[in-house]
């Protein structure tokens, strides 16, 4: 019972969120398309640590789904693999998902002992430095691993200042559009 009324509780707080007009919760998990199923699961399960999980048997393609981390990844074989383009260069402004970590330096140890080729990156605000490893999965899907928690998350208008690690999506309120914002934009 206590359960239920904290379940009520909590999602009528997400209607009551105009900057949450789709009352998402979290996200579910991310697709990725792949030349061999075994070859990314053992990627992922070996270097970030995800598991199997069961795969709904009524989906007719092949593919493999994998968690961790609070969110799964969702391997999908690619019906012409040859033709998945290959990525060679890291580039850190290429699309990608971004993970935490609890050391950087124990993230850096073990891709050079797998390894694994990588680009270092850093960002700066305020003082505060934020350090960032990309590397590329068997598919040339881009990963970063980063101390990003480091980095506050500034609402560019009102709201509380907040680490990356203790935002919730129904607390971060969305201001109501206004009749004059002020926003400078520097190129």
């Amino acid at each position: 019972a206590a359960l239920l009324l904290f379940i009520r509780s909590y999602l009528g707080k997400m209607k009551e969120n105009p900057g949450n007009p789709l009352h998402l919760t979290s996200l579910n998990h991310v697709s990725l398309l792949c030349r061999s199923i075994e070859e990314s699961m053992n990627f992922y399960r070996k270097v970030l640590g995800f598991f199997p999980i069961r795969r709904p048997e009524s989906l007719n393609f092949e593919g493999a789904w994998l968690f961790g981390h609070g969110i799964g990844i969702h391997l999908l074989r690619a019906l012409e693999p040859e033709k998945l383009s290959t990525k060679n260069e890291i580039n850190p402004k290429d699309n990608h998902i971004s993970f935490q970590c609890e050391s950087m330096g124990a993230v850096e140890k073990k891709l050079e002992e797998m390894e694994i080729d990588y680009v270092r990156s850093k960002v700066e605000e305020g003082g505060i430095q934020v350090d960032q490893l990309f590397f590329h999965d068997p598919d040339g899907f881009m990963i970063e691993i980063c101390n990003c928690d480091s980095l506050p998350i500034v609402p560019l208008v009102g709201g509380m200042v907040r680490s990356c690690s203790r935002v919730k999506l129904h607390q971060m309120v969305q201001p109501q559009p206004q009749t004059q914002i002020n926003q400078v934009v520097h190129p």
